[in-house]
Parts: structure tokens; sequence; C-alpha cells
């Protein structure tokens, strides 16, 4: 079976995992999460953190028969970390993620979609280098069809997203286009819009995209859907099974 890394997308941390690591474990998986610079328990101050940053964070988790999973902005820091070593994974899955476009920051390329979502559900920070989710608009732009006891505690966790590594371009080359890459497409999506994604997941192959009936948050709305997904994934990425 696979071994599968997790990145979590802005705000979050490798806590809003929780759920899907045992469902995909259940699977015969092996799964497991990791906190971007700043987020969860890294002590990275925001000031510090940078794209190049999170990128070593993922290539410092994974192994040349990882699939790696990122979670909306974490298509950036997957991406960015398959350009630097596309040798470094199995695999990339971007989850209801930005897709990078050559030379495009996030920042950008959220620009590009069709409708802006989030300019008025956040704060930035008095020093300009961080944004904050406002409380009151967290559950409709995350967690709509999620219990409201994980809402709770993911409201507790949401932590300041540094700007600058969202606000870095990304260069791409033949280099990235060397790893086989799945798109998750959430439909319900109110963060990132549905067809935005449908958009962005045209550049991995017709039968490595899929679609899940959620929120942006289908790692707590469905975990054993979307686990069931990942291992599909898995099963086309190693059609013998894991290597030994």
């Amino acid at each position: 079976m696979a071994d599968i890394l997790l990145v979590h997308g802005s705000c979050h941390g490798a806590w809003c995992w929780r759920d899907l690591i045992p469902a995909l474990q259940a699977l015969g998986h092996t799964a497991r999460a990791i906190d971007m610079p700043s987020h969860g328990s890294d002590p990275t101050p925001v000031a510090q953190v940078t794209l190049a940053g999170c990128r070593d964070a993922v290539l410092a988790a994974s192994t040349p028969e990882t699939i790696i999973v990122g979670h909306s902005w974490g298509g950036y820091p997957i991406s960015a970390a398959a350009e630097a070593d596309p040798a470094a994974m199995k695999a990339l899955v971007y989850l209801c993620a930005y897709v990078p476009k050559d030379g495009m920051s996030m920042v950008e390329m959220r620009r590009q979609s069709p409708r802006q979502t989030i300019a008025d559900a956040v704060d930035k920070s008095a020093d300009g280098l961080s944004y904050t989710v406002k409380p009151d608009c967290v559950q409709e732009l995350f967690y709509h069809d999620c219990p409201p006891a994980t809402v709770r505690n993911a409201l507790a966790r949401l932590c300041p997203q540094p700007i600058a590594p969202q606000d870095t371009p990304l260069p791409l080359t033949d280099r990235w286009d060397q790893v086989p890459k799945a798109y998750i497409r959430a439909t319900d999506d109110r963060t990132i819009p549905p067809e935005y994604q449908a958009q962005m997941s045209l550049s991995v192959p017709p039968d490595m995209r899929f679609d899940i009936d959620s929120s942006h948050s289908p790692f707590f709305s469905h975990p054993d859907t979307l686990a069931g997904i990942l291992n599909a994934i898995a099963e086309q990425t190693f059609p013998s099974g894991r290597p030994c």
C-alpha cells in the first residue's frame, strides 16, 4: 500500500487531518501529516516564513515512494517540492487546491478565479505580514457541512497565515511535469469555486480527476469518502501494490 503525506492549507495545521489519517490506515496505507512553518507546533516566526521554507518542509518529510496530498494553498509547496526534486516523491494529489501556473504566485492565481470568495472574510495583521479568517466567516467559508463539534475544535486551532509565501511566484519547468498528478475537486466548495477547480484540474490526466460532494474541508465532512478516492489514486499510482 501507499505512503501518503498530508499537507494542510492556509491557517490550518497537521491537526486538520485527524479523521482522514485513521480512515487511510484502515485501508492499509501509511498516512502522516506535517505542520507548515509557523503553523501547528512549528515555531517558525511568521516574518521568517517563505515559500522555499514550506517547500523544504515537504521535501524533508517525503520519500521517493510518497504520494503527497496538498490541500488548498498546500498545492503550492507540494508543487515547489516537485519542481525542486521530482525524484523525491511518487505523485502529487491536489485536494481542492491551487495548481500553479508557471511564474505566478498563489495570490495571482486567486485573483484569476471567476469569483472572489474570501476578500471580505479575512483581516490583515497590523504589520501586514499575515492574515486571519474572521471568526464569523469561518464556518461558511470552510466547514458549512461539517459536524458542529468539529467546527468548534477547528475554530480554536486556526492560526495566522503568512502572506509572503503566498505572494511568491513559482517558476515551473519540465521537472514539475515529470511527477504524476491527480486532482480532487470539492463540488460544494465556498472557498475556491468548483468551476475554478475544474479549470485547474485540466492539468492532470482525465482518469486522475475526481469529484467529492463536499465543502472546502472534505477531511472533516467526508473522511471515509475522501480516503476511498485517495485509495483509488494510490491503486493507479502503484498498480502492482506498494514496492517493497
